[in-house]
């Protein structure tokens, strides 16, 4: 007895979409993602007043090996200008370097233009922010290896607990000026360098959570407020981000500062060496000198007739 074999007919645009379907799932599978590239948030606008010059202020030492100098820089609010404190923080990888925000004067506004990190430092307004930020490019230390080495000459480190440093003189390029802002009236002078553009193509890296939010606390403390402290801010840098008070907290000059339980001893403990260096080889009067020789009274002595 024959058997007979059914076969089933398949339409042929059946078979060719099938076709279609494996090979665009074979092309999906080479094709590889990207990784997202870090794209700087909108800048500011709406702001007709430009702002208030940098403070002048001294860098506290790195608190720890590895970690990045962030210049401090004026933030905006509804209220108005705000000091974001300098401070160091831990880079969010190894090889990057920090490009500072800057404001620039367009269209008849002053917009912000947010920082970075990257490979190379890029353009940041030509302000000179100070430690190694003169303006164009970074001085203040390099990546050697897997480790960053510091420039002693413009950044603060202690030498005895941070060893990868090096000694190399700083030339700025730029003159030295504490205006904050590109452009505009009264503003920085300055276009992006052939290198600067270039690493416009680096790949950025937004600002780590610390950073933000150090930002953010800085916005909430009143005191930051340029409307407050007139450009000189009582906390001008901090050794750690978010740390806005203890020890190592540092005050722009012309702060009105708080006070520091120590200044009086150590006023009163100075007054007593000037006090001390000041009376050293000299002799009350009327005091004797101990060891002084003992001279015999004068006798009575006669005249001689004239």
């Amino acid at each position: 007895m024959s058997r007979f074999i059914r076969t089933r007919l398949v339409p042929v645009r059946v078979i060719a979409l099938a076709a279609a379907t494996a090979f665009l799932a074979a092309c999906a599978a080479q094709v590889r993602v990207a990784a997202p590239v870090y794209v700087p948030p909108a800048a500011v606008v709406d702001v007709q007043v430009a702002p208030p010059a940098l403070p002048v202020y001294v860098q506290p030492p790195c608190p720890v090996v590895g970690w990045m100098w962030t210049p401090g820089y004026w933030g905006w609010a509804s209220g108005g200008y705000f000091w974001v404190p300098g401070t160091w923080v831990a880079p969010p990888r190894v090889g990057v370097l920090w490009t500072p925000g800057y404001w620039g004067f367009a269209g008849g506004t002053y917009l912000w233009h947010a920082g970075y990190w990257g490979p190379h430092v890029g353009f940041y307004g030509g302000v000179h922010y100070g430690f190694g930020y003169t303006g164009v490019g970074f001085a203040g230390g390099r990546w050697v290896g897997g480790a960053f080495a510091y420039n002693r000459s413009v950044t603060n480190v202690n030498v005895n607990i941070i060893h990868n440093t090096y000694n190399e003189t700083v030339i700025n390029n730029v003159n030295v000026t504490r205006v904050s802002y590109n452009g505009g009236e009264g503003g920085i002078r300055a276009v992006p360098t052939a290198q600067e553009r270039l690493s416009d193509r680096d790949q950025h890296f937004q600002p780590t959570s610390m950073q933000s939010q150090h930002v953010q606390m800085a916005q909430r403390n009143p005191s930051l407020m340029a409307s407050a402290n007139h450009g000189h801010p009582d906390i001008a840098a901090t050794p750690r981000a978010g740390e806005f008070n203890g020890p190592g907290v540092v005050h722009a000059r012309g702060a009105a500062g708080r006070p520091n339980p120590r200044a009086g001893m150590q006023r009163r403990n100075m007054n007593q060496r000037n006090a001390a260096h000041a009376n050293r080889g000299m002799r009350r009067r009327g005091a004797k000198r101990p060891g002084a020789r003992k001279h015999p009274p004068k006798r009575n002595r006669k005249r001689k007739p004239q």
